[in-house]
């Protein structure tokens, strides 16, 4: 059952792969935001999983994130989540991003359930349009 205050963790070292220069966000091997922002819906989603109907899942439609600070190759990054608002099928989670000296980024991530079959189909019949 989705209830407010569901927390969720996630963490990564950050690797060449995870840099703004790779991600085409920069030209820093540093911690790119796109990546900081892929950790942040997966922490959300995985968070809320379990608690979902069979046959369930979550897409992510607005993310309210601000980077603010740097991290180096090598580094650990840990992000947290916090479920605040569950309204219908939208969920709204808090977020805050830190590495190993402090945090680096903050903000809200929302999301919604969907009937993941019938969402797929409506999402491939894309295609035939």
């Amino acid at each position: 059952m989705l209830t407010v205050g569901i927390e969720g963790k996630g963490t990564v070292v950050v690797a060449e792969r995870h840099t703004a220069r790779v991600r085409a966000s920069g030209t820093l091997d540093v911690f790119a935001t796109p990546a900081m922002i892929e950790l942040i819906e997966e922490t959300a989603w995985k968070s809320v999983a379990g608690e979902l109907e069979e046959g369930c899942a979550t897409v992510g439609t607005s993310l309210q994130i601000k980077h603010l600070s740097a991290t180096p190759v090598g580094m650990q990054v840990t992000c947290k989540t916090q479920l605040k608002e569950v309204d219908g099928r939208r969920l709204l989670f808090e977020v805050a991003v830190e590495d190993e000296v402090g945090r680096i980024g903050e903000g809200t991530h929302e999301r919604f359930v969907i009937q993941a079959e019938k969402f797929q189909k409506k999402a491939d019949g894309k295609k035939k349009a």
